[in-house]
């Protein structure tokens, strides 16, 4: 019986991409290589310890200057790898921006 692929396509990359992860109040970076990435989460491959990284919530930056990025949550570690979930954006009332309740 085969297994149906139900969630968003996921691409990934042969050498991977270099990106950053960064903490929200801005206080630490590191260096990762972005290994697989859909619409909804992404699997990174850490360069160095995330020891005391409080990653609850962070930055997936793409771009050097921080011009392009994503706000992220942890999902699971193994090892040096990680995999984390996309947060979505709210407007500044609280309430999911206007394509997000369409969605739902």
């Amino acid at each position: 019986m085969a297994i149906e692929n139900i969630g968003p396509e996921r691409v990934t990359f042969g050498r991977g991409y270099s990106v950053w992860i960064m903490g929200i109040d801005g206080t630490w970076r590191r260096n990762c290589v972005l290994k697989a990435v859909s619409a909804n989460d992404a699997e990174l491959t850490l360069d160095g310890s995330i020891e005391g990284l409080n990653l609850k919530e962070f930055f997936l930056l793409l771009s050097s200057t921080g011009l392009a990025y994503r706000r992220c949550e942890l999902i699971r570690v193994n090892g040096s790898e990680i995999d984390v979930r996309f947060l979505k954006a709210k407007s500044k009332n609280g309430k999911p921006k206007r394509d997000e309740q369409a969605a739902v």
